[in-house]
């Protein structure tokens, strides 16, 4: 696939750490070398990079580059700056579990080599993150893999928001059974909402999409209803950026809806994720805490005031979905349905 050759959401060479600025695309493509613990705060939190798993490799590579600027003087005073690198990168973005998953693990090699030298811990770092991102690529290929017992030829599948190659190492996860069926030779037909109010699924799924060959037909948001009574879609697949222990999924604002219309018209309804992303410290959806985002998101629209100054706004990032409305959730490991809570639990003590 040409994308994956030309287009990654992050890349690391030669000791520094690029984004892609998903802000900019179609229309351009622009990297952003990520030199400070700052610049990488910034980029998660404005979203030129984004999705779930790419914010977690991002933060990973973020605690490659302040081990950098840490001081050498003793494992206490290097470790004391790390800590405080760990939380400044944890308020980037509250709902994603990823982030604070690939920030423990990097928390967790730096105490593992302590009785290191302060330069052993920085290669160890420095290895960490890459592993991070290599490993993602494999968990998504299986997670493409697991997927294809729900896919059949000649499909219409509905997807919101972006949860493909842009969003990860590579694959995706909601995409990547897309991909794999692609590879198979399974012709697909994909209807990718727009996903309001930043686009992420015309601006980044289409582009993914159209790029690799795929069918695709962008759609807004409202139009979900209607392409379903039509009979055009034949099961929703979606990515997620946070599962709770009884299986309810927070994602893109929409996916609740675009659940409750699957329900209605009697089309299952997946969810595509990574084990890292189930948090079992979660209990329910009611407890993950959803982030809300700046007001001129939904009151501009390229730039121009487009609702009433002074007007009350109201714009989390993210919705849940119950777990009553999933009908499977596909994992690299394998896939998990109902009862959740129980399907989880068994999910989490395989090896990959």
């Amino acid at each position: 696939m040409k994308l994956f050759e030309e287009i990654q959401p992050i890349v690391f060479k030669d000791g520094k750490v690029l984004f892609l600025d998903q802000r900019a695309l179609p229309q351009k493509t622009i990297w952003i070398e990520i030199d400070s613990l700052d610049k990488c705060f910034d980029a998660i939190k404005i979203l030129a990079v984004r999705g779930a798993p790419a914010i977690g490799i991002g933060a990973a590579f973020g605690m490659f580059i302040a081990a950098k600027d840490a001081p050498n003087t003793s494992f206490v005073e290097f470790y004391s700056h790390m800590k405080k690198s760990k939380e400044y990168l944890k308020k980037s973005r509250p709902t994603a579990i990823n982030l604070f998953w690939a920030l423990n693990r990097i928390d967790d090699v730096i105490l593992k080599y302590k009785d290191k030298s302060i330069a052993e811990i920085k290669d160890k770092i420095e290895e960490e993150a890459i592993l991070i991102q290599r490993e993602d690529e494999e968990v998504c290929r299986k997670i493409g893999e697991n997927g294809q017992i729900f896919i059949r030829e000649g499909m219409g599948i509905l997807t919101h928001c972006n949860a493909g190659a842009l969003a990860t190492s590579k694959y995706g996860t909601a995409l990547a059974p897309i991909y794999v069926a692609k590879e198979r030779g399974i012709k697909i037909h994909v209807f990718a909402d727009e996903t309001r109010p930043l686009l992420q699924g015309s601006r980044l799924t289409c582009y993914e999409l159209y790029r690799s060959g795929i069918d695709v037909t962008l759609i807004t948001d409202n139009m979900a209803a209607m392409v379903m009574k039509k009979g055009w879609i034949d099961a929703c697949i979606v990515g997620c950026d946070r599962v709770a222990e009884n299986g309810d999924a927070a994602n893109k604002i929409g996916t609740y809806g675009v659940a409750l219309l699957a329900k209605a018209h009697g089309i299952p309804f997946y969810v595509a994720c990574p084990t890292s992303t189930i948090d079992i410290n979660t209990k329910t959806g009611d407890d993950i805490p959803i982030e809300e985002r700046d007001p001129k998101e939904i009151i501009e629209w390229m730039g121009k005031q487009t609702a009433p100054f002074g007007i009350k706004t109201y714009n989390p990032a993210f919705d849940v979905t119950p777990n009553n409305l999933i009908s499977a959730i596909i994992t690299e490991r394998g896939v998990i349905t109902a009862p959740y809570d129980e399907g989880i639990k068994r999910i989490l003590r395989l090896k990959r």
